[in-house]
C-alpha cells in the first residue's frame, strides 16, 4: 500500500496546491484503497494487487475529467513542459549533505587560522620578530588556502541554486530528519561560540603579568567561538537549500516547507541584512572591545543584537506586512 501512496504523491507533485486538486488526490487515494483490499480479498498477492491498482488508477491525463481535474492538468503538463525542473535523486542529496559538512570544515579551519595568525606575532615576537611574522603569514596562507578550497568541493552542486528543481517526498523526509538530528549540534555550536566570545577577555585578568599569552589567548578563544558559528551556520544552510527547492505553489511544495508559508524578502538587499546580522554583530563587538578594551562592558553588545534581531526580521521579510 505504501508503494501506491508514493505514486499518487508522484502523480500529483507538480499539480497546484489548491483545495480542489487536494480533494480530488483523497478521492483518488481513497478509490486505490479500495481497489487494492478488493484485489487482495480475492485472494491477489500484494505486487499483483499493486500492479493492477497502478495500471488502473495511475494516469492523471485520462483520469482528469473524473476529477474534475481537466484546467489544472492541462496547465501544469504546459507548466513542465516551457519550465522543466530538475529531479534530485536521494543518492545526489547524501552525496550533497556530505560534500557540504566538508566545505563546512574546511571553511571553518580557514576562517580560524586567519583569526589566531594575530596570536603568533603576539607570544613571539619580542624574541623572534621574524619567525613569529613568517608562522603568521603561514597560518594565513594555509587559512586562505583552505577557504579557497572549501569553495570547491560542492562546486559540482552550484545547479541546486542556479536551476529549478525537485526532490520527492521521501527524499525531502529524509533531509527534514537530518536537519532535526543535527539541530542540537547546532545549538550547541551557538550557544558555546557565543560563550567564547563573550568571555576571551578572561584571560586579561588571570595572566595580566603575561604581557603576550592573554591577548594571544582571546584570539585563540574568539578564533574557536567564529570556527563554530561557520560551521555550523554552512551546514544547517545546506539543509535549507534543500528544502527550497520545491514549487511551493504545487503539491511538492508541502514536502519541503515546514511552515505554510516560506520566508519572503523585500529584496535582495533584505536578504543580505538577515544573513549578515549575526556575522556584522561579531566584527561589532570585537571592534569597540579592542578599541575600548572593556571586555567586562561590551557582552552587552548581545543582549541588544537579541532584542533587535526580531525587529530586523519583521523589517526584512514579510513579517512585517
Amino acid at each position: 500500500m505504501e508503494t501506491i501512496k508514493n505514486y499518487l504523491e508522484a502523480m500529483f507533485a507538480g499539480m497546484p496546491n489548491t483545495a480542489e486538486v487536494r480533494k480530488a488526490k483523497a478521492e483518488l487515494l481513497q478509490m486505490m484503497e479500495d481497489k487494492y483490499n478488493e484485489l487482495i480479498a480475492n485472494g491477489q498477492n500484494e505486487n499483483t494487487a499493486v500492479g493492477t491498482v497502478i495500471s488502473e488508477f495511475g494516469n492523471l491525463d485520462e483520469l482528469a475529467d473524473d476529477l474534475n481535474l481537466t484546467k489544472e492538468v492541462e496547465e501544469t503538463r504546459t507548466k513542465e513542459s516551457e519550465v522543466p525542473r530538475r529531479f534530485v535523486s536521494m543518492d545526489e542529496v547524501k552525496a550533497f549533505l556530505d560534500n557540504r559538512q566538508k566545505k563546512a570544515l574546511f571553511l571553518a579551519i580557514g576562517v580560524f587560522l586567519c583569526i589566531v595568525s594575530v596570536a603568533c606575532p603576539i607570544l613571539f615576537g619580542e624574541k623572534y620578530d621574524a619567525g613569529a611574522i613568517l608562522l603568521m603569514f603561514l597560518c594565513i596562507a594555509l587559512g586562505v588556502g583552505s577557504i579557497i578550497f572549501s569553495s570547491f568541493i560542492d562546486s559540482a552542486w552550484k545547479f541546486l541554486r542556479k536551476e529549478l528543481c525537485s526532490v520527492d517526498m521521501a527524499t525531502a523526509g529524509y533531509v527534514k530528519e537530518r536537519q532535526r538530528s543535527f539541530e542540537s549540534v547546532r545549538a550547541l555550536c551557538v550557544s558555546v561560540g557565543v560563550i567564547l566570545c563573550i568571555i576571551c577577555w578572561v584571560p586579561n585578568i588571570f595572566y595580566n603579568k603575561v604581557a603576550t599569552l592573554a591577548p594571544a589567548l582571546m584570539f585563540v578563544l574568539i578564533g574557536f567561538g567564529v570556527f563554530l558559528f561557520v560551521y555550523s551556520g554552512k551546514v544547517h544552510r545546506g539543509f535549507s537549500i534543500l528544502l527550497q527547492v520545491n514549487d511551493i505553489n504545487t503539491i511538492s511544495g508541502t514536502y519541503v516547507y515546514q511552515n505554510p508559508r516560506p520566508v519572503k524578502y523585500k529584496s535582495t538587499a533584505a536578504q543580505t541584512i538577515v544573513e549578515i546580522y549575526w556575522p556584522a554583530v561579531t566584527c561589532i563587538y570585537l571592534i569597540l572591545s579592542f578599541l575600548t578594551f572593556s571586555w567586562g562592558t561590551t557582552w552587552i553588545i548581545w543582549v541588544v543584537a537579541g532584542v533587535l534581531h526580531k525587529a530586523v526580521v519583521i523589517a526584512c521579510t514579510d513579517e512585517g506586512v
